[in-house]
C-alpha cells in the first residue's frame, strides 16, 4: 500500500493530498530511510513522522483497503512521541 494512502486510512493525516505533501517534504521516514508518497508500506515497518515540533514513531500492524473510523487505530501501534 502507498504511504500517503496508509496515512489517510489510519487517520494519522486527514487528507491524502496533505499526506503526499508531508512525505514529499522529507518529513516521513520508513525504517530510517526518507520516503516519498508512493513508497510502499508493509506490515512491521516503522514510520517516523514529523508534525512541526512533534515527532511520532509508529509500527504498522495491519494493512486494509477499507477501515471504519473507530478501527483506524488498529492499523498501527505508537512506539514513541517526542517534541523537538
Amino acid at each position: 500500500m502507498r504511504l500517503d494512502k496508509f496515512l489517510k486510512l489510519s487517520r494519522l493525516i486527514k487528507r491524502r493530498t496533505l499526506a503526499k505533501e508531508v512525505a514529499d517534504q522529507g518529513r516521513i521516514n520508513i525504517n530510517g530511510t526518507p520516503s516519498k508518497a508512493a513508497t510502499k508500506v508493509a506490515v512491521g515497518d516503522e514510520l517516523t513522522i514529523q508534525f512541526g515540533q512533534k515527532i511520532l514513531t509508529i509500527e504498522v500492524k495491519s494493512l486494509r483497503e477499507n477501515v471504519k473510523k473507530d478501527e483506524a487505530a488498529s492499523l498501527y501501534e505508537i512506539k514513541k512521541r517526542r517534541t523537538c
